[in-house]
């Protein structure tokens, strides 16, 4: 009777499998980062450019080179239906959304920051009223919410961009509340009240400074979702009214030529979602390289 030979132990370990994992997560948050900045780069350079760039007067109009197809006499992106550059409408429409959605993440941030620290940090009646107003506001139909405020304030450009802020801080100030939760059981907390420092001395120069990189991820996060706001109001007529062209406006003046003139929607169309597309992948990759550095750390 043959004896069976003895097993040979496997040369890969639990250790090796642990550090393929890590290589390829880190690899996932790499490419985020390559292709978020890629994307992101290649909208915002040309928009930021669109004034020294030799391009046609955004507002000049030539009927007789009317929808023009793109790459076609001078024109990279085509004409529109009243023969405007098409390259030169869409760079500066996007500065006037991006404009919007940067001064609405902004002002939704610092509203977000500061009244989700206070509700986490203080508690009691703070943290019960500003959770109710989390509440009532997130139950509310979002999109409806913005149209009311608009026909009622009028769609110029402060109202519609404080319309956003107003609309989007609710998710600064639930992260922050709940990463203010966390901190304020921590240590230095508890030695800084025993040293006598004041509560809102403890936040404002201690917590706050500790909280404040994951809650501007949200809020670059935040500012895809402002853009399409802007846009998503533009295509509805209540954005800002002329002479300022948006992204949205543009694609609702072309979407009645868009079985002819594909370009007048599409192109705008496109410049959107790789705006929006490389600005998730750049806030996902960096909240994710944030994680991973915290997990080392610990």
């Amino acid at each position: 009777m043959s004896i069976a030979a003895p097993e040979r132990p496997s040369a890969v370990t639990a250790r090796d499998l642990s550090r393929s994992a890590v290589t390829r997560r880190h690899r996932g948050v790499r490419l985020k980062l390559i292709a978020g900045t890629v994307c992101t780069l290649l909208i915002l350079v040309p928009v930021a450019l669109a004034q020294v760039l030799p391009l046609p007067d955004p507002g000049a109009q030539d009927l007789s080179r009317r929808r023009l197809p793109p790459l076609s006499e001078g024109h990279l992106f085509g004409t529109d239906a009243l023969g405007r550059d098409l390259l030169s409408l869409v760079l500066h429409g996007a500065q006037v959304s991006i404009a919007i959605g940067v001064i609405a993440v902004t002002v939704s941030g610092l509203i977000g920051i500061v009244l989700g620290s206070a509700a986490g940090f203080l508690g009691g009646w703070v943290d019960t009223v500003v959770s109710r107003l989390l509440e009532a506001q997130m139950s509310l139909p979002l999109l409806m919410m913005l149209l009311l405020v608009v026909a009622l304030f009028g769609p110029s450009m402060p109202v519609i961009t404080l319309v956003i802020a107003f609309a989007l801080w609710p998710e600064v100030a639930r992260l922050t509340r709940s990463l203010v939760l966390v901190e304020r059981e921590k240590p230095y907390v508890a030695a800084a009240r025993v040293l006598g420092l004041h509560r809102f001395q403890t936040l404002a120069q201690h917590i706050i400074p500790n909280i404040i990189r994951q809650a501007s991820l949200v809020v670059l996060l935040l500012l895809a979702q402002a853009v399409l706001l802007e846009s998503a109001l533009s295509y509805l007529g209540a954005g800002p009214q002329r002479p300022f062209a948006t992204l949205g406006r543009i694609i609702s003046d072309g979407q009645n030529y868009i079985t002819t003139s594909w370009w007048l929607v599409t192109l705008p169309g496109l410049v959107i979602v790789l705006l929006v597309v490389g600005v998730n992948l750049l806030g996902d990759g960096l909240r994710d390289r944030s994680r991973r550095r915290k997990g080392g750390q610990s």
